[in-house]
């Protein structure tokens, strides 16, 4: 059974940065491409980053390009999503989740945090 344990969130002024956290358990961690996702009050959960198993590959959302950085630990089995002047727009519940792929740029996540909050007050 995988597990994500996410760590980080927060409550920020715009412009701040926070840098998230998501430990796995369960299964190689470096087999699988992890992801970030996020979903605000009343909206659908999107895709914000992700990378690819070895950390060659990385894909950012247009929203978020410039600003935040997805990296990968694979021998302590952990994920980071360094977030750098941060907007009120930002606000959401941020979900760590591993792929079932080697690298997805949202398909196929079968394992989930239980989100961590983020809110950027103006």
């Amino acid at each position: 059974q995988v597990q994500l344990v996410e760590s980080g969130g927060g409550l920020v002024q715009a412009g701040d940065s926070l840098k998230l956290s998501c430990a796995a358990s369960g299964r190689a961690f470096g087999a699988y491409g992890m992801g970030w996702f996020r979903q605000a009050p009343g909206k659908e959960r999107d895709i914000v980053v992700a990378i690819s198993a070895t950390g060659g590959r990385t894909y950012y959302a247009d929203s978020v390009k410039g600003r935040f950085t997805i990296s990968r630990d694979n021998a302590k089995n952990t994920v980071y999503l360094q977030m750098n002047s941060l907007k009120p727009e930002d606000t959401a519940v941020y979900y760590c989740a591993q792929t079932r792929r080697i690298y997805s740029d949202g398909k196929d996540y079968d394992y989930w945090g239980q989100g961590t909050q983020v809110t950027v007050s103006s």
